[in-house]
């Protein structure tokens, strides 16, 4: 299991480098990019990550700021979380297109202020195809060493999504989306299934609603061993309401 890890995180690193290397041969042809800045603001119901809760079924308050220069973007993203007293994630990646086809190469740092013995690291490489009102993506996530009682672990997941043409009631933009997802880690922890379907409504340009059910195949027991909480990894129906900016 170590051998086929350390495996796949050569094979990583050496996609990583050579999207790099593709990517800023690529800019240095690209002399009409701009530098763009954005950010939004979500408040929801719960606060999910991989389909689990991460406030312990509390509500979430959540921002995030972003900086695009052609296929090179960064963000920096916070929320509350039950496991610190405050979770700060960075990220920066490239986007690549071919085509239809826009991969994703991304380095991921998540932080916990207050519980800094938590912070990791992931490698996000990924693709997705849009063509007309259809979204078909898969990604992978892979963090090497995610703590020292673990090992390394990894997520991959394939997701759908459709935008309708017309509006709802002549004021909603709406979206359907769904991801299915699977978890593992190097040793200790229980692998696990995950998956997540929801409506999205898009309104005054910058407002979105969204509604979205998530569920596992955790056992109660391993979701309290991995998460510290019984009914983290239960069936569930999340609210949230975001603002961009």
């Amino acid at each position: 299991m170590a051998r086929r890890s350390r495996e796949a995180g050569i094979i990583k690193a050496c996609v990583l480098g050579a999207a790099l290397f593709a990517g800023l041969a690529t800019v240095a042809q690209a002399g009409d990019n701009k530098l763009a800045l954005s950010g939004s603001a979500l408040i929801g119901t719960d606060y999910m990550f991989r389909s689990v809760s991460n406030t312990n079924d509390d509500p979430t308050a959540q921002v995030e700021f972003d900086a695009t220069y052609g296929m090179f973007y960064g963000y920096i993203w916070s929320s509350n979380t039950a496991y610190a007293d405050v979770e700060i994630d960075y990220g920066l990646g490239i986007t690549p297109k071919w085509k239809d086809i826009t991969f994703n190469i991304a380095g991921l740092y998540y932080t916990y202020m207050g519980a800094s013995g938590s912070n990791f690291f992931e490698l996000h490489t990924g693709a997705s195809w849009t063509g007309g009102a259809w979204t078909l993506g898969i990604n992978d996530y892979w963090a090497p060493d995610y703590t020292q009682t673990l090992g390394n672990s990894n997520a991959i997941e394939g997701s759908v999504a459709y935008a309708f043409s017309q509006k709802l009631f002549n004021f909603f933009s709406p979206s359907l989306s769904g991801t299915l997802g699977f978890q593992s880690y190097e040793k200790l922890a229980a692998d696990y299934t995950y998956w997540n379907a929801g409506l999205t409504l898009g309104f005054l340009d910058h407002w979105s609603a969204d509604v979205r059910y998530y569920d596992t195949d955790y056992s109660k027991t391993d979701c309290f061993n991995q998460s510290g909480g019984r009914s983290n990894c239960d069936a569930r129906v999340v609210g949230a309401i975001k603002a961009t900016f």
